[in-house]
């Protein structure tokens, strides 16, 4: 009987560590009328094969007034890929198509949406240099903030 109740816990710990290592490669993040996300740092393991960040427009204002979305590139390039993103347009999601500094990306939503943004991180190094930003004109120097991945 001792033995089987040790299994069951062996088990059980086993599945809470599957449940929280999966957990590890995906995040919720909101975003508001405010032009403001409720996270500064998204943190993700190195052991991701992919990620995956779930945006919630918690605002009532719709995607053409207070639209936002969530892009994913190296810190240094947030301004030119926002930049070069304002010129795509909104049917491009603000971001410049077929743009190789940028890991993912989500679709830009309105007020009381959802989205989810999920990429492969093939690309990331862990302990990079990373970001996650709104590319809707203008909010991009305000809507950033620091992607950890390691």
């Amino acid at each position: 009987m001792k033995y089987l109740i040790k299994l069951g816990f062996i088990t059980l710990a086993g599945a809470l560590f599957s449940a929280n290592a999966s957990a590890s490669c995906k995040a919720t993040l909101e975003a508001n009328d405010m032009m403001q996300f409720n996270q500064k740092t998204l943190s993700f393991s190195k052991d991701c094969k992919e990620i995956s960040i779930e945006l919630k427009h918690v605002g009532k204002l719709p995607a053409q007034t207070m639209g936002h979305n969530v892009v994913v590139v190296d810190t240094a390039n947030i301004q030119a890929v926002a930049t070069d993103g304002m010129s795509a347009g909104i049917d491009n999601q603000y971001v410049k198509q077929g743009d190789e500094r940028v890991y993912g990306y989500s679709k830009v939503i309105g007020g009381g949406e959802t989205t989810t943004l999920t990429f492969a991180t093939g690309k990331l190094k862990a302990g990079g240099d990373y970001s996650f930003f709104c590319s809707f004109p203008g909010h991009w120097a305000i809507m950033k903030g620091k992607l950890e991945f390691k």
